[in-house]
């Protein structure tokens, strides 16, 4: 923050005195020197042919256009930006809130969750909740996983925020799992997820689905095939890597409507780029 800070306070000092870079690191270095040599008890006051860093970063800091700023680059959705505000509202006491509430959730979710609901922040529902996740990336992954196996209903919102049209299904994919980490184990969750990212994934495509003969059962076929293939193909335990041959066959058996050259493009696209869910 302090060094955010300087670099904006450098930036204002170098376009009011006009100073080129390198003339400004000349001016600066006499201007150290000059600074040596003044008593230490005034060492906050102007240097003769400069400005006073020290009251510039200290209005900096109660900028409020900043933090307001600062709090929507951080935290890119949140149901106060749509409120009414009142007067005197800070914006600088909301970064703090929404900092405080950020680590709360890292340490237990439920109790960060109903930090920003007591704070005003978020409302109860679990779109603006999933607004929310989807556009803030200082949450833990693994303690969203947890939220989100255990509340079900903002993953279906945050899953229909995700606009797969016109991607890759493995790239769509990684996106998803970007987004919403996958867990460790095969499991129920783990099928969950990908039935929600297949019926997401037709209905951002229905050309490109009626075009391939697919359906959301076919695309959960592929995406566990993928995930399949990224494990065999990335670990260093598997010692025989699945051949782009036995892959189609294999995927094909599953799902016998899909065209041998698709499934050969997902297994080249594995192979090139990696894993779809690390």
């Amino acid at each position: 923050m302090g060094q955010g800070l300087w670099r904006v306070a450098r930036n204002q000092q170098l376009q009011q005195e006009g100073y080129s870079e390198q003339g400004y690191l000349s001016r600066e270095q006499g201007r150290r020197m000059a600074a040596s040599s003044i008593p230490n008890t005034s060492h906050r006051k102007q240097v003769q042919g400069g400005i006073d860093i020290y009251h510039l970063l200290k209005d900096l800091a109660n900028d409020e256009l900043l933090w307001q700023g600062l709090c929507k680059s951080t935290w890119g959705h949140c149901s106060i930006y749509n409120k009414n505000l009142p007067l005197g509202f800070s914006f600088r006491k909301l970064y703090m809130q929404l900092d405080e509430g950020s680590l709360t959730f890292n340490a237990n979710p439920d109790e960060g969750v109903n930090y920003f609901m007591s704070k005003g922040i978020l409302d109860d529902s679990p779109k603006e909740i999933a607004k929310f996740i989807f556009c803030t990336r200082t949450l833990n992954w693994k303690k969203l996983r947890i939220y989100l196996d255990e509340r079900r209903d903002v993953l279906d919102d945050l899953v229909t925020l995700h606009n797969f049209r016109n991607q890759f299904l493995p790239n769509a994919l990684r996106e998803f799992f970007r987004h919403i980490h996958a867990p460790e184990e095969r499991g129920e969750y783990l099928e969950t997820l990908i039935t929600k990212f297949s019926h997401r994934f037709c209905a951002c495509n229905p050309d490109l689905m009626r075009e391939l003969g697919l359906s959301p059962d076919a695309v959960y076929v592929l995406c566990y095939s993928l995930i399949l293939l990224s494990i065999d193909l990335t670990s260093p335990h598997v010692k025989n890597k699945m051949s782009k041959r036995e892959f189609i066959r294999n995927t094909r058996r599953a799902a016998q409507n899909i065209s041998e050259d698709f499934v050969g493009h997902l297994y080249d696209n594995i192979y090139l780029i990696g894993h779809v869910a690390a």
